[in-house]
């Protein structure tokens, strides 16, 4: 019998298993697809030689992580952090810079610099305890409660309708002033999470603002698929056993282990006959968010910006202002397109660019360039046209640069990952209710009242990103009730 297994290959899972080994318990891995990684798997998507990430692509959480840097990943993986942790390009060749440096961004901001200070500064003295606040649940009573008013004052303000406006009114917030670039700026962090002004995606974004001023938008170098590497061969030399092509249906097919850790979303306990109702009914309540359809380009050459500065950031938001931003994200959620019908003309599109600091991701003197863009969960549509003009709208010329691309609609990503339901990256919709219930109200939410199953997905606290921490208190709370240790 194994003592063990771990259903799925994400980072979660990864990181569960990792502890799992270290704990001298003998541990077994099964991934449904034909490679390893999950979220975190780079390939050759377009061109050979073009080093495409296939999920996640930048990862300011996992510098960030407590649990990579006790397993030594911090270490064991080569980072490269940028100066320039993103920018977002405006219309007329303005654009607003988050260097790595709060200072410089400050300058960099004119009359709105100031508000940008006070906004991320009070975070920043206090990033160890916004970290512990965000890396567990809500549930839990904060170790650092300055942090944690902090942090909670500012997602009010950023979160809610009638406050959101203040922090840089009186900075210029209109048309080509200071303030609307800071505005920008802000927004192109917080629609990571979804529709603003939410409690929700204001917390995220504030996370993520933070982050690019501490620890930095850091990315390893040659892809993300580094991260699961240096898990698995950790895991590998451990002893550990790691099957791929193993789809798990039913949990029968793993229930001769003392315990099973699932980095899945809750729908596989959904087919289990056995599950207590009360269970039933909050896991068939979880809601799923709204879908993502990915590009990936081959590029004969760098992004040709408006703005040059903005070429430094592997990072880039697209969109234009925060309220057009807003716009786009609120007709996502409504079940509009942007760009397509009556719904806001430009859509919001996350951009990475890592052959600006990385030339292993492509043929000397090309480049490869990751893009995703919000759509309605389950879309069918293919986001190549939509996100080619948004890039050329700051980068003319873009065009005449891709040598070839790949899309990705939200169906595909379901399709190729059972972890993305209709194209949901983050196994499920971010709102402040389900940050409390992910999946369910609880002080111990990784626990599945099926003995010895536990889920260590994105599903659970504390949410979607890059750093291990849902394995983590999964494996933790597993070992401790099953094994005694």
């Amino acid at each position: 019998m194994t003592d063990v297994t771990v259903v799925g290959s994400g980072p979660n899972g990864l990181v569960a298993a990792v502890v799992a080994a270290r704990a001298g318990l003998s541990v077994r891995v099964l991934e449904a697809a034909p490679t390893l990684g999950g979220g975190v798997r780079t390939a050759e998507l377009t061109l050979p030689g073009f080093r495409h990430d296939v999920g996640s692509a930048v990862h300011p959480a996992g510098l960030a992580s407590p649990v990579f840097r006790r397993l030594g990943l911090l270490d064991r993986v080569e980072w490269v952090v940028p100066e320039v942790s993103y920018a977002h390009p405006l219309d007329g060749g303005r654009a607003g810079i988050a260097w790595r440096d709060l200072d410089r961004t400050v300058d960099g901001l004119g009359s709105a610099g100031p508000a940008w200070r006070r906004l991320v500064a009070p975070l920043l003295a206090r990033e160890r305890g916004v970290v512990q606040l965000t890396g567990s649940q809500l549930l839990r009573v904060p170790r650092d409660p300055v942090a944690a008013l902090r942090f909670g004052l500012r997602a009010l303000e950023q979160g809610l309708p009638w406050l959101w406006d203040r922090r840089f009114a009186g900075a210029g917030a209109g048309p080509g002033g200071d303030g609307e670039a800071a505005e920008a700026l802000l927004a192109g962090v917080v629609a990571h999470a979804g529709p603003m002004p939410s409690l929700a995606s204001a917390g995220a974004g504030l996370l993520l603002a933070m982050h690019g001023h501490g620890v930095g938008w850091g990315f390893p170098r040659g892809g993300s698929q580094a991260i699961a590497d240096a898990l698995l061969d950790e895991l590998r030399e451990r002893g550990a056993e790691i099957v791929t092509d193993a789809p798990v249906q039913r949990l029968a097919e793993v229930r001769d282990s003392r315990a099973v850790l699932l980095d899945t979303t809750p729908a596989l306990l959904l087919r289990e006959p056995d599950l207590p109702a009360g269970y039933r009914r909050a896991l068939e309540r979880y809601r799923y968010g709204s879908g993502v359809a990915k590009v990936d380009f081959a590029l004969d050459g760098p992004v040709p910006w408006s703005n040059p500065l903005v070429g430094r950031a592997p990072t880039v938001h697209l969109g234009g202002t925060r309220a057009e931003i807003a716009a786009a994200e609120r007709a996502v959620h409504a079940g509009r397109q942007p760009g397509v019908g009556g719904a806001p003309r430009h859509p919001y599109v996350l951009a990475t660019q890592p052959s600006v600091l990385d030339p292993t991701r492509a043929p000397a003197g090309k480049h490869v360039l990751w893009a995703y863009t919000h759509v309605p969960a389950g879309s069918t549509f293919d986001a190549t046209e939509l996100i080619t003009a948004e890039i050329e709208r700051f980068a003319p010329g873009f065009r005449d640069l891709v040598l070839a691309s790949a899309s990705s609609s939200a169906a595909d990503m379901a399709r190729r990952n059972a972890n993305h339901v209709c194209g949901d990256i983050s196994a499920g919709a971010l709102s402040l209710a389900q940050l409390v219930k992910r999946p369910v109200v609880s002080t111990a939410p990784w626990r599945t009242p099926i003995p010895g199953v536990y889920l260590c997905s994105s599903a659970t606290p504390p949410g979607p990103a890059v750093h291990g921490m849902n394995g983590w208190w999964a494996a933790r709370l597993a070992l401790r009730e099953r094994f005694g240790r």
